[in-house]
């Protein structure tokens, strides 16, 4: 843990357990939250074939899971961190462009 510690500049064990909580509810919530969006799509498992629901659910998640991770990082006080974190993750994918200052 001190690696970890370390490596993202964080001071305490609280701090690290914070992090990792946000990180558990922000995966369950978009998960949970792309079923939803799914069938508001007209995308079901009764509709459509199996890989195209889960490649759509799939797709569905992701952006989810990059407003929801921001969001709950400011509910629980650690929006720098995860401010920083997306930034570093979506650049590492490409999307270097949209943080150009």
């Amino acid at each position: 843990m001190k690696k970890l510690k370390n490596r993202w500049g964080i001071d305490s064990n609280w701090q690290l357990f914070v992090i990792f909580l946000v990180f558990a509810i922000t995966g369950s919530s978009a998960a949970k939250l792309a079923s939803p969006l799914c069938e508001l799509l007209g995308i079901t498992q009764e509709n459509t074939h199996w890989s195209f629901y889960w490649l759509a659910r799939i797709f569905l998640i992701f952006p989810i899971y990059q407003v929801l991770l921001v969001t709950f990082g400011w509910i629980f006080g650690q929006f720098q961190f995860f401010w920083t974190f997306e930034k570093k993750m979506l650049s590492r994918m490409g999307f270097a462009k949209i943080f150009r200052n």
